[in-house]
């Protein structure tokens, strides 16, 4: 008993009921306690639901939690960190998180496993606190998807109906230069063609006089 010599305490409160209390301080691992009640704290909203730790200091040897529901039965944790602090005690911390569809009032269970005891903790969490979304921000978020839906199809079809102009435009320019093509071909064949006739025309008239020319030598030659 002298390593409890200094460290100890007699509650007398509760004497005159036949209860006497003693408290141990500067806890130490040979004590082979419990530690300190879990304390249970809101962290925020996550995943849907409402994220809650549980934490508690000052066991010995390393302690087991968990999160239980009203029935009793093991809740699995989201999270969970057992760590040494200084002089060789253990703090442990677990979290979970509750959504409005599963267990809204849980405990946390801190247990001595050499000892078999333990330390617990029970929180509920109100409806009011689970995140909801309103029906006006679902209607909202629809008539928005629906404007954006309508808008890409707005914009999708002016850029089809510009892409069929241009290839339509494209199109009717290259028959139009084709057209003018073979127009210029037909004109360079019918200016070709009328050069010919011109020039026969004035070989024939050159031959005419020539023949007319030769006849009046020969003519005057007989006389």
């Amino acid at each position: 008993m002298l390593d409890y010599q200094g460290r100890t305490e007699l509650l007398k409160d509760d004497i005159t009921n036949g209860s006497v209390s003693l408290r141990i301080r500067d806890i130490q691992p040979s004590d082979e306690g419990l530690g300190s009640g879990p304390d249970i704290s809101v962290e925020g909203h996550q995943d849907g639901g409402i994220k809650v730790v549980c934490r508690s200091s000052r066991w010995y040897p390393q302690p087991e939690a968990q999160w239980r529901d009203l029935q009793g039965q093991f809740l699995p944790s989201a999270s969970e960190n057992i760590s040494r602090a200084a002089g060789g005690l253990f703090q442990t911390e677990i979290a979970i998180v509750i959504t409005e569809e599963s267990n809204q009032k849980v405990s946390c269970c801190v247990r001595n496993p050499r000892v078999n005891q333990e330390r617990e903790s029970a929180i509920y969490i109100a409806d009011l606190f689970f995140p909801r979304v309103s029906p006006w921000v679902v209607a909202l978020a629809v008539i928005l998807a629906l404007v954006i839906v309508l808008a890409i199809c707005c914009i999708w079809t002016q850029r089809r109906a510009k892409e069929t102009l241009q290839t339509h435009m494209k199109n009717q320019k290259g028959i139009l230069l084709t057209e003018m093509e073979r127009e210029n071909e037909r004109l360079q064949s019918e200016l070709a063609k009328q050069k010919d006739l011109e020039i026969k025309i004035q070989i024939k008239a050159s031959k005419r006089i020539i023949i007319w020319r030769y006849t009046s030598l020969i003519k005057l030659e007989g006389c």
